[in-house]
């Protein structure tokens, strides 16, 4: 996964060539990621569907993340990244079924890693529950919901954790339950003005 190509950008989107997934996390070249965030649409309140990261993954092993998301290779157009959505939680949606909500730089450096994602982010309000998710489990290790509310109450700060629920499956393929609370560490760090930014849109597309 390292050695796959993606398109590098300087800081004014400009294309300047191709690099592997290790480069760019190296050198800190601007890339290409689809970010596709579900909410549900049958219930009272909206929940945001989150994934917990696979505990074998190389970044941010099992920490809470967006619904579905990864990185476009050199050759791949923005649609092209709803592969995501079927590959990583089983779920076969359509370009046309998701509604685009912005395009986002964000960046998170850890050590020798350098994370700068042009995020073209989309939102699927679905009917679907979390039986419906059918895990990669090379990638993903579980999904949960939150309430969207408390979600974005959250990352603005007037709340310090929010419950969670869902399910894991573990290294016997057993799946176990999730009920509990947690806070931001338990989340990818993505910056919570990144959060914040995309959950003013989940809430303005409701």
């Amino acid at each position: 996964m390292d050695q796959e190509k993606i398109n590098i950008y300087d800081e004014e989107r400009n294309h300047i060539g191709v690099a592997t997934r290790k480069e760019a996390h190296e050198k800190g070249y601007w890339h290409d990621a689809f970010h596709c965030w579900m909410v549900t649409v049958e219930e009272e309140k909206p929940s945001i569907y989150l994934q917990l990261r696979s505990r074998e993954k190389k970044d941010y092993p099992y920490l809470l993340d967006i619904t579905a998301a990864g990185h476009l290779l050199s050759d791949e157009t923005v649609k092209d990244g709803v592969r995501e959505v079927k590959e990583e939680i089983g779920i076969d949606v359509a370009f046309a079924s998701l509604m685009p909500l912005c395009v986002l730089n964000y960046s998170v450096h850890r050590n020798q890693f350098i994370d700068k994602e042009i995020a073209h982010v989309f939102l699927y309000l679905t009917p679907l529950s979390l039986k419906d998710f059918t895990l990669q489990k090379e990638e993903v290790a579980g999904m949960v919901k939150a309430d969207l509310y408390e979600f974005a109450a959250l990352w603005e700060g007037t709340i310090d954790t929010i419950p969670i629920e869902g399910f894991e499956i573990d290294s016997e393929g057993r799946k176990m339950l999730i009920d509990e609370r947690v806070g931001k560490e338990k989340f990818v760090p993505h910056e919570a003005s990144f959060y914040k930014a995309v959950i003013e849109r989940i809430k303005d597309a409701l």
